[in-house]
This record gives structure tokens, C-alpha cells and sequence, in this order.
């Protein structure tokens, strides 16, 4: 049985969007009905996706959504990947401030159905929620790459990307309930990483080509020659609910001091609101991504 996806992304940042993406156009258990975008260059972030969407033949609605964080300056402008834009086909217009009202129409078509994906800063799940109170009821779950839960990885942290870009919406998301609420953190997530010649060598089928030339634009911005599977890390365990170990607890977000305003911290027990990631199995993890590709 497939399952029903929304997903909300900053593709054309960091390359693990778009190798998210591909992997949830590819997984045949996926029914993605949709893609809003977030933060600077919206428009272009969908152009992105629409290349993905393209290349996999499928017809996703994409939606530019919010650019600015709620209440802070913006931390993430551009959408450098866009310059790998004129070597592929693209669509270039998209609804305009419609992404908020697509979220809220679709879930509210579907009650119960959809797993709500995030992998980008929380802009427009903010939004969302505090526009319509009642959605966060409707989901079937939400899953987010967000946050860092635990001090297991030296050199990590102690804030996350995701969380501190829009610190304002991710506390106005972590403080709204849902049947199914989970948070695969920077902590875990970065113990899936892959040196970027083995990625190439995987890189075989038509889907991931664009992704190669997004990572070309990626690399040249950035110092190493690894890329990790946060998001994607994120987007497989909807499907393989072994690839990582969740624990319930409760999830808050510091916001009254500006030096670590964004940084995310985990309890276990308590209300039990929230299933945060502990553990990964990285080879089952590799294992299963690649394995919708062949």
C-alpha cells in the first residue's frame, strides 16, 4: 500500500534534498502529492524540483513558499545549486503565495492520510499550524530532519540547520501535538555518510544524473568530499521503520538566547509528544536507499 507525502524542502542548499527527493519520486510506495519550498529564492528552489519531477516523468504539484523567517534575519538567501539549472529542463512559473493554502486544502482532503515530510527550515509548517489549529490533527504523522537530541558526535552541534535558520516556527511546530511526531537529528543523522566517489559510482539511473550536477555546484561551495544522507535518512524510515531506533519523549526549543536560540533539547518520558531518533542502522539504511534506484 502506498503511502500518501508531502514534502517540504530548501533544495538547492545542501545536496541532500535533492537526493531525497529522488529517492521518494522513486520508491514505488510513494505517493507524493505534493512540494512547497522554503527560504531565500523559493522560486528557484522549485525549479529544481521541477527538474527532478521531470527527469522521473512525474506530474507533483510545486509550490514556492515562505522566504523569510518568521522573526529573525535571514540566514539562507540563495539557492546556489540553481546555477546547474540551465542543463536541464525546468518548469519557471509557479502558483505565487499559494503554498500555505495547498498544505492546508490537501491535508484537509485527506484526513489522516498524509505523512507530512519536512527537510528545511520550519517557515512553512509554522505557518500552518498557526493558520489553521486543527491541521497538525489531520496528519497521519510528520516526520522532520531537524534538530540535535544528543551529545554522541564530537564536532556536532549544539545547534541544527533546520532548527535555528526559523527557531520561532520549529518552537511553534515542536509545540504542536500529532498522532506521530518524529525528529531525525543532525546527531544521527550524520552517521550516514558516503565518500563522493562511491555516490557517483552508485549514480547509474537517469533519476540521479540531475542530482550529480546539483552536487557538482555543492561541491565547488564546500570544503570535503563526502556527502551525508540527513533527508534522506529521514524520507526511508516512512518506509523501513528499522532503520532507525525512535524514543518518545518531549522536544523543546531555546529561544531566549540569541546565542543559542534554535538549539533543540530532548527528555525522555514526560508528555511523550515526540519520537526523536537514538540510533541508525547505516548499512540497512544505504541498503534500502539505493535499492529503490534499481
Amino acid at each position: 500500500m502506498s503511502i500518501k507525502i508531502i514534502l517540504d524542502t530548501d533544495i538547492g542548499s545542501d545536496i541532500d534534498d535533492a537526493f531525497c527527493l529522488a529517492y521518494l519520486l522513486a520508491q514505488p510506495k510513494c505517493e507524493l502529492l505534493g512540494i512547497t519550498t522554503v527560504t531565500g529564492e523559493a522560486d528557484k528552489r522549485a525549479m529544481l524540483a521541477s527538474v527532478l519531477c521531470k527527469v522521473a516523468g512525474k506530474h507533483t504539484p510545486i509550490f514556492p513558499g515562505a522566504e523569510e523567517p518568521l522573526l529573525i534575519p535571514q540566514r539562507q538567501s540563495g539557492a546556489l545549486q540553481a546555477a546547474a539549472l540551465r542543463k536541464w529542463d525546468h518548469d519557471k512559473e509557479f502558483p505565487r503565495g499559494q503554498a500555505i493554502e495547498f498544505l492546508q486544502q490537501t491535508i484537509r482532503e485527506h484526513p489522516r492520510e498524509i505523512v507530512l515530510l519536512t527537510i528545511g527550515p520550519l517557515t512553512n509548517i509554522g505557518l500552518l499550524f498557526r493558520t489553521d489549529p486543527e491541521i497538525p490533527s489531520l496528519l497521519k504523522g510528520l516526520v522532520m530532519m531537524c534538530g540535535i537530541f544528543t551529545n554522541r558526535l564530537a564536532g556536532v552541534g549544539p545547534r541544527e540547520w533546520n532548527a535555528s535558520c526559523d527557531p520561532h516556527a520549529a518552537a511553534i511546530v515542536y509545540q504542536t501535538a500529532t498522532d506521530i511526531h518524529r525528529s531525525i537529528g543532525l546527531d544521527v543523522s550524520c552517521q550516514v555518510m558516503m565518500k563522493a566517489r562511491e555516490v557517483t559510482e552508485k549514480l547509474n539511473p537517469d533519476l540521479l544524473r540531475p542530482v550529480l550536477d546539483f552536487a557538482e555546484v555543492w561541491f565547488q561551495q564546500r570544503e570535503g568530499d563526502t556527502v551525508c544522507f540527513h533527508d534522506p535518512l529521514a524520507a526511508a524510515t516512512i518506509f523501513d521503520d528499522q532503520i532507525c531506533v525512535f524514543h518518545k519523549g518531549t522536544v523543546e526549543v531555546e529561544l531566549a538566547s540569541e546565542r543559542w536560540r534554535g538549539m533543540t533539547s530532548w527528555k525522555a518520558g514526560g508528555s511523550e509528544k515526540h519520537e526523536v531518533a537514538l540510533e541508525v542502522d547505516s548499512t540497512r539504511f544505504f541498503e534500502h536507499y539505493f535499492s529503490v534506484f534499481q
